[in-house]
């Protein structure tokens, strides 16, 4: 009997394994060239992410990260940069809430880096200055992002 709980337990363990990181797409735009490298370099950057996940089997998800940098000097769009890179992870024996939280925040977490080096990549192929991107706590964006949603819902929720 004993060896039967430490294989049920053994089962339910949680199990997290990354399969594949991979760039999934990517596009670099510099709509104001040449005229912009004639300008003194003073840009503005404003950073948009977002986060998808497919479940793609049982326990098996890919997760995409998109990140789009907008960098404008004047008011003119020096470039535009946008990655999405996805990643397979293997997920098994979290509950629903510790799920969400691994796929939402986690993940994300270990794909910024490879998204914050493509993007490097391409600003330098287009003869701008190095772009390295600050650390994002996906941790504390997933918790807003939960605290957002619950109250929405409660906003939504009908008054007795």
């Amino acid at each position: 009997m004993a060896e039967n709980d430490n294989n049920t337990q053994e089962q339910q363990a949680p199990q997290f394994a990354i399969q594949r990181v991979y760039l999934k797409d990517s596009s670099f735009e510099a709509p104001n060239s040449p005229k912009v490298f004639t300008k003194q370099w003073q840009p503005e950057i404003n950073l948009d992410m977002n986060t998808a996940t497919t479940t793609l089997d049982n326990g098996v998800f890919e997760v995409v990260l998109t990140l789009t940098v907008t960098a404008k000097n004047d008011s003119d769009t020096a470039f535009l940069v946008e990655v999405q890179q996805a990643g397979i992870f293997t997920v098994t024996g979290l509950g629903e809430a510790e799920l969400h939280h691994t796929l939402g925040a986690f993940c994300p977490s270990i794909l910024f880096p490879y998204a914050r080096e493509a993007i490097d990549n391409m600003v330098n192929k287009g003869s701008f200055p190095a772009l390295m991107l600050s650390p994002v706590n996906f941790d504390a964006l997933y918790a807003q992002q939960m605290q957002q949603k619950a109250q929405a819902e409660t906003e939504e929720a009908p008054q007795h």
